[in-house]
């Protein structure tokens, strides 16, 4: 019990972190800083997406050839196209953007700021949600441990997206206090969401894998539609290959070493 309610609060605790950076740095971050960051999030969240997500899915089906990659397959463009729905139907503005996506609002910017990293956080929520639902079904190999390399990791990787979202808000004019306010608060979605897969964990049993890809593809949205353009705009885009790197190794070691 007490490993399911770390693995739960442990993503939020950095986005919290990462929030709080809004204290310690000036005012905007350099933009070399803000690539390798983007950089290392998303490698965390495609190792996550596969090693923690994808194969797990497609081992829980217990069939060969295309009956055991069905479920995923389906749940990945699943959750690529919920994504997708929500980018097209919620006002959101990316940090460093002029211009805000979605229908047209009367939502301030630092609105807009906060629902664009909320928009990140569901899929991630979701992720810990399914594995640790998965993992209590018992219908799977999935440990305690995994779920909390899961939950670890995803952590790890929103310190950087805390603070990725909280120093443009104090760019934008915020207090430093509602800048990290707002930006801690985004991560709030993760463990609402996550409860909520696990409270439907007994009916959702039979579709745990097409949820698990569902997952995977809503993470993998985030990544390829946002912050890998993002962190590879501008001079030096290397530093943010080198944060994907970097993210991906350590997302994959998690996964292995304490699942």
């Amino acid at each position: 019990m007490d490993g399911l309610a770390l693995a739960l609060t442990i993503p939020f605790a950095g986005t919290v972190l990462g929030a709080a950076f809004v204290f310690l740095m000036r005012d905007t971050m350099s933009g070399r800083l803000q690539r390798s960051l983007l950089g290392f999030a998303s490698g965390v969240m495609v190792a996550a997406a596969v090693w923690s997500l994808l194969l797990p899915s497609i081992e829980m089906t217990g069939c060969d050839g295309f009956a055991s990659v069905a479920p995923a397959a389906a749940g990945l463009l699943a959750g690529m196209g919920f994504l997708y729905l929500i980018d097209v139907l919620i006002p959101h503005l990316h940090p460093g953007d002029s211009s805000p996506e979605g229908p047209h609002s009367h939502l301030s910017r630092t609105s807009m700021l906060a629902l664009a990293v909320t928009i990140h956080n569901i899929p991630e929520g979701m992720a810990v949600g399914v594995v640790i639902a998965t993992m209590l079904q018992g219908v799977s190999d999935i440990t305690t441990a995994s779920a909390l390399a899961v939950a670890l990791g995803i952590a790890i990787q929103n310190i950087p997206e805390g603070a990725i979202i909280s120093m443009p808000l104090r760019a934008e004019g915020n207090t430093r206090f509602r800048a990290f306010s707002i930006g801690a608060l985004s991560g709030l979605v993760e463990p609402i969401g996550s409860i909520t897969i696990i409270l439907l964990a007994s009916t959702l049993q039979p579709i745990l894998p097409f949820l698990l890809a569902f997952a995977a593809g809503s993470m993998l949205y985030v990544v390829v539609e946002e912050l890998i353009p993002e962190a590879s705009q501008g001079e030096h885009s290397n530093l943010g290959t080198i944060g994907f790197a970097i993210g991906f190794v350590l997302m994959m070691v998690l996964d292995i070493v304490l699942g």
